[in-house]
């Protein structure tokens, strides 16, 4: 049979409270940040087409 038992003070609890919170909030930035990229990619792709060039890499160096 495996147990495990955890003790800790108040405090090191409200850290890990504390870390769990911060970790998710990292999280939802990190999703924002990979949307945001996604979206800039899709209008390069939208304005690579609307002016006439063949492709995003054509479009970045001129």
């Amino acid at each position: 049979m495996n147990t495990r038992v955890k003790v800790g003070t108040k405090d090191e609890i409200l850290k890990i409270k504390t870390l769990q919170k911060e970790i998710q909030q990292l999280k939802k930035l990190l999703l924002k940040k990979n949307l945001d990229a996604m979206v800039l990619d899709f209008y390069l792709e939208v304005a690579t087409e609307d002016l006439g060039y063949k492709s995003v890499a054509e479009l970045k160096k001129s």
